[in-house]
């Protein structure tokens, strides 16, 4: 809650109510402003953080556009909005800069209160939404087939920063694994357990290698015509609930998750196995989905399959790829799972807005399954389905990632690599730390390199996995952040002042404080990027940039060998960044460290 300063009803600092962040604000205010010039309803103030001190610390790029929009010169709009614009509460200078830019120069006393107000809030002064939204998020979604692997590492670890992020908002968010435990490949496998069974081998043991099982099983299905025979009339069988197949399906399930739930843990995402929805769970709901698809017209056979055609989805030629939602013969694909899937989450989880981080590849696919899902009335008009694309990881080659012989990297051997790299490296550097203490060094650095490399990565770009580059302590990267973090903690811990104490005013004098102030400020504009848009690489640049933004001012700016007031005031803003790069990268899932 803002505290009371001078009464006067205008005053934000007087308003017994959260504030918005800086940009939500100013935005609100400069578009009032601009409709009470003279523009229409919808047009946006588009306030942005400057690019440049220069320009001030935020500037509204929205005038040109409703200029044109009113015929008038955009440097005159502009004045007409200034003229109805009032920001003298938090703003020292607001100018017109080029063709009618508005530059923002915020005040320091108002930077100063908000910063006094961050250092009591446990929460950094981000409040809840004020309208909590239902949001399913699907992410992870490993095949039980095989080891997670690599190509898993993105969904897993971009979801589970979007999920906290959301929750940390205040949504209902409802994680759905959407594992891969149904389909042709598990007749093959159920297959070979049989096999196994009936040669008196252990089925657990036999399974604690799963990429070897599943090669083993390829091999008697490629060469084997009587397995391949068998494989397919288990997958019958098992999809039409025979108990036989049923109990091998489930032995072969419960040993395949325990190795997702290790990786998981070892990964520290914050999926259990009660976010499991696999595509078995939908299996007795797909001939509904058949069913209603015909009865509202939408299917034509076609080759003996069903089959959906929508005009949206012609090529040039006129061509249209379809859906095929049932096989000849009777079988069903992804699409009618997925189908079934979105008809639960709407109408079972109640869900306002549900994200599928799912890698770039599948985009054609999710347009047609949320084209059809409307058509067909599986979801409610106002309900947003948001296909989060990602790239892929790449090798040093160019190619998508592989181990050094060649194959699919694991995700476990991936993770433990790089805790025995970091641990390598840490220990390099503080050869009189204890073993215990290193190798928990080792494990919090290693695991954070490989999430922070892949999470300050546009999410729809590729990337080139490189170990040095993401265990380095220099740029953009997990060691730096958590070196950065443990330093700001090094320097109150050596104040020996007691921070509850530290209650005082924040003086903003020096440029390098004003910096900081601002940045700090920031924060809540960050992770909304993060919750609306499914980016976390936009918190990863804030908490690099803060982090160098603090190493400029404590070089400039000393804290502990200055007079009482001026050391307090500064060890205020050095709190507030501990605590902001603590708070954002727990949002990203990394563990921080108080001494590396």
């Amino acid at each position: 809650m803002i505290l009371v300063c001078c009464f006067n009803e205008r005053c934000i600092y007087c308003l017994k109510v959260p504030l918005v962040n800086i940009q939500t604000l100013l935005n609100q205010r400069i578009q009032a402003a601009m409709v009470a010039a003279g523009a229409s309803d919808t047009a946006q103030a588009l306030v942005r953080q400057s690019a440049k001190i220069q320009f001030g610390d935020y500037q509204a790029n929205g005038i040109m556009g409703a200029a044109k929009a009113l015929k008038m010169n955009p440097r005159d709009f502009a004045q007409a909005t200034l003229e109805k614009l009032d920001l003298s509460d938090l703003a020292d200078k607001v100018e017109i800069a080029g063709p009618g830019f508005i530059n923002i120069f915020l005040k320091n006393v108002w930077l100063s209160k908000e910063l006094v107000q961050l250092r009591t809030s446990e929460r950094l002064d981000v409040n809840p939404v004020d309208a909590p939204e239902t949001v399913v998020v699907d992410y992870s979604a490993p095949n039980l087939a095989k080891e997670m692997h690599v190509g898993h590492l993105r969904s897993t670890v971009i979801g589970d920063a979007v999920v906290r992020t959301l929750e940390f908002f205040g949504h209902h968010v409802v994680r759905q694994n959407h594992v891969g435990d149904w389909g042709t490949q598990f007749g093959m496998l159920l297959a070979y357990m049989a096999r196994l069974r009936a040669e008196n081998a252990k089925i657990s043991m036999a399974l604690s290698d799963l990429e070897t099982f599943y090669r083993a099983a390829k091999t008697c299905f490629d060469e084997d015509e009587a397995f391949a025979a068998r494989a397919r009339e288990l997958v019958v069988a098992l999809q039409s609930g025979d108990e036989e197949c049923l109990a091998l399906w489930d032995e072969f399930i419960e040993i395949s998750m325990a190795h997702c739930e290790e990786t998981y843990k070892m990964l520290g995402v914050s999926l259990e196995r009660q976010h499991v929805m696999p595509e078995s769970a939908y299996n007795d709901d797909l001939q509904n989905v058949i069913n209603e698809l015909k009865d509202q017209g939408l299917l034509q056979e076609s080759n003996g399959a069903q089959c959906v055609f929508m005009e949206e989805f012609a090529n040039k030629e006129g061509e249209i790829t379809p859906i095929i939602v049932q096989k000849t013969g009777g079988g069903f694909l992804y699409a009618t799972t997925d189908l079934a899937a979105v008809r639960f989450r709407q109408h079972t989880l109640n869900a306002n807005r549900v994200l599928y981080f799912v890698d770039a590849r599948q985009s054609l696919h999710f347009q047609q399954i949320f084209t059809l899902s409307r058509k067909a009335g599986f979801v409610k008009p106002e309900t947003q389905l948001e296909h989060m694309p990602f790239g892929t990881v790449m090798g040093s080659d160019g190619k998508p990632f592989k181990t050094r012989s060649g194959g699919v990297a694991k995700l476990s051997s991936l993770l433990e690599e790089a805790q025995e790299r970091a641990y390598q490296l840490v220990a390099s550097k503080n050869p009189e730390m204890g073993e215990e203490e290193l190798r928990n060094i080792g494990r919090v650095v290693g695991i954070a390199s490989v999430k922070y490399a892949d999470l300050s990565k546009n999410r729809t770009s590729d990337y080139v996995f490189n170990w040095d580059t993401m265990l380095s302590f220099e740029g953009n990267t997990a060691p730096y952040l958590l070196y950065a973090y443990s330093r700001v903690a090094s320097i109150v811990k050596r104040s020996e002042i007691d921070v509850a104490s530290l209650t005082g005013e924040i003086a903003i004098e020096e440029p390098q404080e004003r910096a900081l102030a601002v940045k700090l400020c920031q924060f809540e504009e960050a992770i909304q990027q993060v919750a609306n848009d499914g980016m976390p690489h936009f918190l990863c640049a804030y908490l690099y940039d803060l982090a160098g933004t603090f190493m400029t001012f404590y070089e400039a700016c000393p804290i502990l060998n200055t007079e009482d007031e001026v050391k307090h005031s500064r060890l205020q803003l050095a709190l507030n960044t501990a605590s902001t790069l603590k708070l954002g990268l727990s949002l990203l899932g990394i563990e921080t460290l108080e001494r590396m």
